[in-house]
């Protein structure tokens, strides 16, 4: 980046790291997508959240790069999806274990937020330059700011307390050995994504208090900045291993 101080190879391998997590996800994300085995719509499901996490890992690593602010025209560049990731997650869960599952009326609520955050960052990225070089994280935004790393947060521990709720159950009524052990699989898939996530809000909670209450911004500390990257980066590539397993072990999960 032009004019940019010089950082050490930590700094490096960290983006070559995420850029690797990126990679990985959007190469499965693809394979979901396509993926003949199983059913269609939890595959898409599953292939969704797997892209909406590698862009959103994109995003980071242009925030930590500092490439927004040297290149202000791309702010708001619409691959930030925080709030997609518990809905894409819960749905993949519930409908791999209950494939006749049909949506109805009442499923459309847990698509408004997702909705609402990929609107606004559509609608800001085409805003002029310098009035969205201007704009940053808003305390009261529900898309982009407190408020919305607080949606974040509990919609994740919720959506994944109601997938294991539907593990849990299905668990009681699965009799075919097939269908124990897709069960196990996604039970496994909840299990350390919970455990990931616990240490990731560690990050995402210290840097809002910090910032907000005591107005220091914890990010500007190239370690934390780096630990907190890395804690994000590890549950895309949790959830792309996981998607490895299911795409090449097939028969034996679904």
């Amino acid at each position: 980046m032009p004019g940019q101080e010089p950082h050490s190879i930590f700094f490096y391998l960290l983006l070559l790291m995420m850029t690797a997590g990126v990679m990985q996800c959007l190469g499965m994300s693809f394979l979901f997508f396509i993926k003949k085995s199983g059913d269609k719509r939890a595959n898409l499901f599953y292939g969704a959240l797997l892209a909406s996490i590698a862009l959103t890992l994109l995003n980071s690593i242009f925030v930590i790069s500092h490439f927004y602010k040297f290149y202000p025209a791309w702010k708001f560049l619409p691959i930030y999806f925080t709030l997609s990731f518990p809905t894409l997650l819960f749905y993949y869960v519930k409908i791999s274990l209950y494939p006749a599952y049909r949506f109805r009326g009442s499923d459309i609520k847990h698509f408004i937020l997702p909705a609402g955050q990929l609107l606004f960052f559509a609608v800001m990225f085409f805003m002029p330059v310098a009035y969205k070089s201007g704009m940053d994280r808003q305390p009261l935004n529900p898309f982009f700011g407190a408020s919305e790393q607080f949606l974040y947060l509990t919609t994740f521990f919720a959506y994944l307390y109601f997938a294991a709720r539907y593990i849990k159950h299905r668990r009681r009524t699965a009799t075919h050995p097939k269908e124990i052990r897709q069960v196990l699989y996604l039970r496994m898939l909840v299990q350390i994504l919970f455990v990931l996530f616990c240490i990731h809000t560690v990050f995402v909670v210290t840097d809002f208090v910090s910032y907000h209450l005591f107005n220091i911004n914890m990010l500007d500390d190239k370690l934390f900045a780096g630990l907190s990257a890395f804690s994000f980066a590890a549950l895309a590539f949790w959830l792309g291993t996981y998607g490895f397993q299911v795409w090449v072990w097939a028969k034996r999960v679904e």
